[in-house]
């Protein structure tokens, strides 16, 4: 199941409205294909929620999704073999399993949607400024738990509240945490907390080599161990891209996030 789709609300409201639609699933892709195994769409009338990827496979799909709107049939099993039935070049095999929506169905896709995302990696946000504010954007689309937090009264929802050492304390083994609020000093007592952890996947902090030196210099006069500063990234999102605009450096940090905590075949 892909549930960053979160499909399972949306067909849980179809069948509510009494609209007549066609789930559409991955049952198996083996070999080279668009997406994986689980992976969803919802074909409601001319309307399309979700992609199963694309290209002349997906036409397929939603071809005989309405066909099967059209019939009154409930259930269909597509086995396609993408290059010498589709021509698409990726080669693989997909067997698409197709179902009228109905009350259990969406329930049931709701459900399944719901115990994916408790699996997620979670990252936590300190932060609510320019840029905070750009990463939670970018973020809230990707496969991430994700927690955002800026103490300040006038912070945007849905930033919580919540004291931000509490935070790091209750934070999941193998979060990411991202330091980028409003005052320096936060910072460092937050990067310091989520430093002394050595379960986190990673642990950013917002700034220059100036500010990652006075950093350093600060948590080793704590009494910390200077070799956990090599899990510090900071600056967070740097690369090749010397762009300093929030959604620039949100983007970067994004594909920092998802390159430490997601693992993904490559594409062909």
């Amino acid at each position: 199941m892909t549930p960053e789709d979160g499909l399972g609300p949306l067909a849980t409201a179809l069948v509510a409205a009494g609209r007549v639609a066609v789930l559409v699933t991955v049952r198996e892709a083996r070999g080279s294909t668009p997406r994986d195994a689980g992976t969803c769409m919802i074909v409601a009338g001319d309307e399309i929620f979700g992609t199963i990827g694309g290209g002349r496979l997906e036409w397929a799909a939603i071809e005989k999704a309405q066909g099967l709107l059209a019939s009154g049939e409930r259930n269909a099993i597509m086995s396609l073999p993408l290059g010498p039935a589709l021509d698409q070049c990726c080669g693989g095999h997909v067997i698409l399993a197709l179902a009228r929506l109905d009350k259990a169905l969406a329930a049931s896709l709701t459900r399944e949607e719901e115990a994916a995302r408790a699996g997620w990696p979670v990252v936590l946000l300190f932060g609510a400024g320019h840029v905070g504010i750009a990463l939670a954007e970018a973020l809230r689309p990707l496969p991430l738990g994700f927690r955002w937090y800026d103490e300040r009264p006038d912070a945007p929802s849905p930033a919580r509240r919540d004291a931000p050492l509490d935070a790091i304390e209750q934070a999941p083994s193998g979060a990411a945490i991202v330091v980028m609020t409003h005052d320096h000093k936060l910072d460092y007592g937050i990067a310091e907390a989520a430093l002394l952890r050595p379960d986190f996947a990673y642990v950013g902090m917002i700034g220059s080599s100036t500010k990652k030196a006075r950093f350093c210099r600060g948590f080793i006069a704590n009494g910390h161990d200077p070799a956990a500063l090599a899990r510090l990234v900071c600056p967070i999102g740097a690369g090749p891209v010397k762009d300093k605009r929030p959604a620039v450096i949100a983007a970067m940090t994004a594909a920092e996030l998802l390159s430490v905590l997601l693992t993904q075949a490559p594409l062909d």
